[in-house]
């Protein structure tokens, strides 16, 4: 009967580590599901700084970058969401590949400049400092830039934006490529924080740390931490912010 028991238990040991397995999947997708007062937020990592989010069976595309087979699965987006005129932010081969009849594109002036043939359904031009309701949504830019600030900057500010969408009573804050900047660490009442950290391009990971111990967002997402030197340290990063900041909580997730 030993053998009867051994395959038993065996089994019995498979199917615990799928059921835990099947557990963790799912607490990670629960995690990634904002609720607010105008309905709730999934929010799907696709790669380096381009996510998608769905909220009311509408589909917003941020910085969609790397070909349009990482956004297929969210279907036609209704707002795509750009930061700046780089590659890895305005790319025209990946938005060829969307369809865009129906969306509308809220972008900085100097990537409306850039479009070409891609066309939208509605463009918003928002510069830092001003904002704009999108069906019951609020998008603010707000300013994202390097610093020391220089003529040949590769991020001069005023050029791109960094976004706060209020979903309602949730306000989500997107960086895009920024340094440690004032404007940042002013944020108040951010519920989810996408922030950058790719060196030299951006804030390395004690800069980007430190200015969310200062903003203090309920949820950050480490993003865009793919530099010159390869991928930044985001365990790093999570281990200072939850040392100084035990009431923010850092989502890691795979964006490469």
């Amino acid at each position: 009967m030993s053998w009867l028991w051994e395959k038993t238990n065996h089994t019995m040991k498979k199917y615990s580590f799928l059921l835990l397995l099947l557990l963790a999947v799912t607490i990670s997708v629960a995690q990634d599901k904002i609720s607010s007062s105008v309905g709730e937020i999934t929010i799907n990592p696709v790669t380096h700084g381009s996510f998608a989010m769905q909220w009311d069976d509408q589909s917003i595309f941020v910085d969609p970058y790397g070909g349009p087979e990482g956004f297929a699965k969210f279907g036609a987006p209704a707002l795509v969401m750009i930061t700046d005129i780089h590659g890895d932010h305005l790319d025209k081969k990946t938005l060829a590949g969307i369809d865009l009849s129906k969306a509308t594109l809220v972008a900085p002036q100097a990537v409306v400049d850039q479009l070409g043939d891609i066309k939208f359904s509605q463009i918003i031009t928002l510069n830092n400092g001003e904002s704009k309701m999108w069906d019951k949504l609020e998008v603010a830019a707000i300013p994202m830039y390097n610093l020391p600030e220089t003529e040949d900057s590769r991020h001069p500010k005023g050029r791109g934006n960094g976004y706060v969408i209020t979903f309602g009573d949730k306000k989500f804050y997107i960086s895009g490529d920024t340094e440690d900047i004032a404007e940042m660490r002013a944020l108040r009442d951010i519920d989810v924080a996408f922030v950058c950290m790719n060196e030299p391009y951006t804030m390395n990971v004690d800069q980007a740390a430190d200015a969310v111990i200062d903003f203090k967002p309920k949820v950050v997402y480490p993003y865009h931490y793919r530099g010159s030197g390869g991928l930044s340290d985001v365990d790093k990063f999570k281990s200072l912010v939850e040392a100084g900041a035990t009431n923010v909580e850092v989502r890691l997730r795979k964006w490469y």
